[in-house]
């Protein structure tokens, strides 16, 4: 992931084609080989049938993952991925959203850990400190949820976190 070029990552809003727009997303999503893309996306095709009847929705496919690197300041939003019913878009296809852990996340600076850049989940509906949920996990790990859940990942401030993102339709 390292060596990977980089560009940009970009945000979908009302058109059909992304933009880059660092009020709302810094961090540069990165083009790792053509083996190891295709080794993620096969082993997150693989776990389609798992994932869509633990959610209980009826899944067709996988988008092509993203791999992202996140460096000191850099952050998203909150936002939701899709299935919200708000824009007409091809991500609105979107059912659940899917992140794979690269990097170890560490409450103070350490070699090889990142500080910041935490995956946070919102409950709108909460009117308490309840309202938000930090989610903490080991590298490798993958946590999948429904799309239209809010979330979003803090700045980071020290190191970097890396991680794969991708979504099932």
């Amino acid at each position: 992931m390292s060596a990977a070029e980089a560009r940009s990552s970009v945000v979908y809003g009302s058109g059909a084609a992304g933009v880059v727009d660092e009020s709302s997303r810094r961090s540069l999503r990165l083009t790792p080989s053509t083996n190891t893309r295709a080794l993620v996306l096969d082993r997150l095709c693989s776990s389609l049938s798992a994932i869509s009847e633990h959610f209980g929705v009826r899944l067709s496919e996988c988008e092509d993952p993203q791999f992202l690197r996140y460096k000191i300041g850099d952050f998203f939003v909150a936002h939701q991925d899709g299935n919200t019913g708000l824009l007409r878009l091809d991500t609105e296809q979107r059912r659940v959203s899917t992140v794979i852990f690269l990097s170890r996340e560490s409450d103070e600076p350490e070699p090889g850990a990142h500080c910041g850049g935490s995956l946070i989940f919102t409950n709108l509906r909460a009117k308490s400190e309840d309202a938000k949920f930090r989610v903490v996990a080991d590298p490798g790990t993958l946590l999948a949820f429904r799309s239209e859940t809010t979330h979003e990942v803090t700045p980071v401030t020290h190191g970097e976190r890396h991680s794969i993102v991708s979504w099932y339709r």
